[in-house]
Order: C-alpha cells, then sequence, then structure tokens
C-alpha cells in the first residue's frame, strides 16, 4: 500500500482485505496481516505479498486460489488446480510495467472447473 490513505480510500469503494508489504513498514502496517485467507462462495482464498514466500502447499491445506503482488507483473496461471493470480499494480508505474488491476469471477458455490476465473484489465500501457 505505501500509506494508509490508500486502504481508506478503497474501502470507501467496497470492501478491504489487505495485507503487508515490502513498502509497508511504518507503524500503521503493523496492524496488517502477512497473510490472510478469505472465502467467497465457498471457494479458499490465499492471499500474501511475495508468492516466493509460500509456505504451504495450497492444493493440500484447500485454496483454490492463490493472490499474489510483490513482483507488479500481472500474471495467472493454474497449477495443480490452484489459480496463482497476480493483478498487478493500480498505483504509480512500476519499472516498466502495465498499470493494471484484476478481477476474480466466481460462480457458483462449488468448486469445479469452469466456477473461477480471473481477468486482469489493464489501466494504462
Amino acid at each position: 500500500m505505501g500509506a494508509p490513505e490508500i486502504l481508506d480510500q478503497l474501502a470507501a469503494i467496497a470492501p478491504v482485505t489487505a495485507v503487508r508489504g515490502n513498502v509497508d513498514t511504518a507503524a500503521w502496517a503493523r496492524r496488517l496481516p502477512e497473510t490472510e485467507v478469505i472465502e467467497i462462495g465457498g471457494i479458499s482464498i490465499y492471499v500474501l505479498h511475495d508468492l516466493a514466500q509460500l509456505d504451504l502447499k495450497p492444493e493440500a491445506a484447500g485454496f483454490r486460489i492463490v493472490i499474489s503482488g510483490h513482483s507488479h507483473v500481472p500474471k495467472q496461471e493454474e497449477r495443480n488446480g490452484v489459480l496463482y493470480f497476480n493483478p498487478g499494480s493500480a498505483g504509480p508505474r512500476r519499472f516498466k510495467l502495465p498499470i493494471a488491476v484484476g478481477r476474480l469471477i466466481i460462480e457458483g458455490k462449488i468448486v469445479e472447473e469452469g466456477k473461477v476465473r480471473a481477468e486482469i484489465v489493464t489501466i494504462s500501457d
């Protein structure tokens, strides 16, 4: 995030689940967890900042989606039945990467093939 005001602005739009990132070092950021688990429509989602710090096997732990963001590289791939999703960065341009956000689409309440998909929405190249 970088600043608590960003969380406040996002919360004015919709409910927010946030985890602490590598630039979140000030006192305000200590209230943010390093990982978070959420469930939507019966789908378990594991959220962490840096995918390289993933310390569990998502498929064994029952997660269908892992969301991360450290690299700022928009990417989605499915491995062992788990969708790994990095929505990119919606803030100031990082490196030469696009400014992007992600959208998860969860249909139904049962984990089945085709019930979960993701989209990367490029705001600016």
